[in-house]
């Protein structure tokens, strides 16, 4: 594939920031083995899966026990949602472990260009390696935060416009270049994480999104952590009153955004793309069973696409 000179330069800056982040990582390694070198009385641990934030409490993990794999992801709510998620249904209902630094809320700019992402990321895969266990695959989500929400409307024309519904200048400056970049900044840095601490390049999952319904349904009706609605009220001020018309640009910019992702995977040799469009339904009158607000599944929806992670988990060369 030939690459561009945006994607050379985006390349070579994470190279840089992932170099940074390795060498402040193993500044601090070398303090903490001085300080259990001069320790008076260490304490020798067998190191066990520690919960994620926010998961259900389990009984200590056995001394020994099986796993499909252990999994180490960052993204934003499709990995970090009340109740249940994918990487929740990736560990219940398909026997994998998970470590993550998953947040609800984060843009993959703020993945890519955010400074302590980095490094938390890389303090996880020390943990794993700290534990003697394979990293089977990282997973990575985002991109939905950065097209969602106050500035959604921004990528659509007036309804009443001389060229009304998407803006195509908008939608391929945001999605297939802002996001683009980010996107290939933050698979580059994962990777010479991986790479400077395991010797090779691990899979790397990422995902597009399903065709979401903007029916003004926010977070348990727009209460707690999520807020919402994040699309309606972009398609309600620029005119666009009919739900079906509301889909079907929807439907639009989520192929743009799965067509820029699958393209960025192509870039990479170890990053692999799924595509979950399809598996929730988006249709009147069965689409709520499966969408438990605009952007967010139910828990049959997660766990529809959490099966469509672990098939191609399984596949992995």
């Amino acid at each position: 594939m030939t690459i561009d000179k945006s994607t050379r330069k985006a390349i070579a800056l994470a190279h840089r920031d992932a170099q940074a982040v390795l060498k402040r990582r193993e500044g601090r390694l070398k303090l903490r083995r001085q300080a259990l070198r001069a320790h008076p009385s260490p304490v020798r641990l067998r190191i066990e899966r520690s919960a994620r934030p926010g998961a259900r409490r389990r009984e200590p993990a056995l001394t020994e026990t099986q796993t499909a794999g252990v999994l180490v992801a960052e993204g934003d709510s499709w990995f970090d949602y009340p109740f249940n998620d994918i990487l929740s249904e990736l560990e219940d209902r398909h026997g994998y472990d998970v470590e993550a630094v998953a947040h609800k809320g984060d843009q993959v700019e703020s993945m890519a260009y955010g400074d302590g992402q980095l490094e938390a990321f890389a303090r996880l895969v020390e943990k794993v390696i700290a534990r003697g266990t394979p990293l089977k695959a990282v997973l990575l989500s985002g991109g939905g935060n950065d097209i969602a929400g106050d500035e959604f409307g921004m990528l659509l024309d007036h309804a009443r416009s001389a060229a009304p519904g998407l803006n195509d200048d908008v939608v391929s400056g945001v999605i297939g270049r802002r996001v683009r970049n980010a996107y290939i900044m933050i698979l580059q840095k994962i990777t010479d994480v991986c790479t400077g601490k395991l010797g090779a390049p691990v899979p790397i999952l990422v995902h597009g999104y399903d065709y979401a319904v903007p029916d003004g349904r926010g977070f348990m009706g727009g209460w707690g952590p999520f807020l919402g609605p994040w699309l309606e009220p972009g398609f309600r001020a620029k005119g666009y009153k009919e739900l079906r018309e509301r889909v079907e640009m929807m439907a639009d910019i989520i192929d743009r955004f799965n067509a820029m992702l699958k393209g960025v995977a192509a870039i990479f040799q170890h990053v692999y793309y799924v595509d979950l469009r399809k598996t929730l339904p988006n249709k009147p009158g069965e689409y709520k069973d499966w969408w438990a607000n605009e952007l967010h599944p139910t828990e049959p929806g997660f766990r529809r696409v959490a099966a469509k992670f672990d098939d191609r988990l399984r596949r992995l060369p």
